[in-house]
């Protein structure tokens, strides 16, 4: 399945390619946004990840991780899961108010 990115994201993943060292580059404007918030959060720094974080928006980024729980094999860092799972629900629940 093929996923269109946004050209902002696109711009995103060319600028933050080393994290996709393993994904050749014809390959690189296929990422989905899961991977992309996965890869980031677990070797990106917290510039990076919030950068993206602001780029696809708090609430899908909170339903990407939420979906993640539910996982045989979840990729996420058990550290990095739970940060960005209280902040990003504290800060989507603030905004709804």
């Amino acid at each position: 399945m093929k996923t269109t990115l946004n050209k902002e994201l696109k711009e995103f993943i060319n600028d933050h390619s080393e994290h996709f060292w393993y994904t050749p580059e014809e390959k690189k404007e296929e990422i989905s946004p899961e991977l992309l918030l996965e890869t980031i959060l677990n070797y990106g720094s917290l510039k990076e990840s919030l950068q993206l974080i602001k780029l696809i928006g708090k609430d899908e980024a909170l339903r990407i991780l939420q979906r993640a729980k539910g996982r045989k094999k979840m990729n996420y860092y058990p550290e990095i899961y739970n940060f960005f799972t209280l902040y990003l629900s504290r800060n989507v629940q603030r905004n709804t108010k």
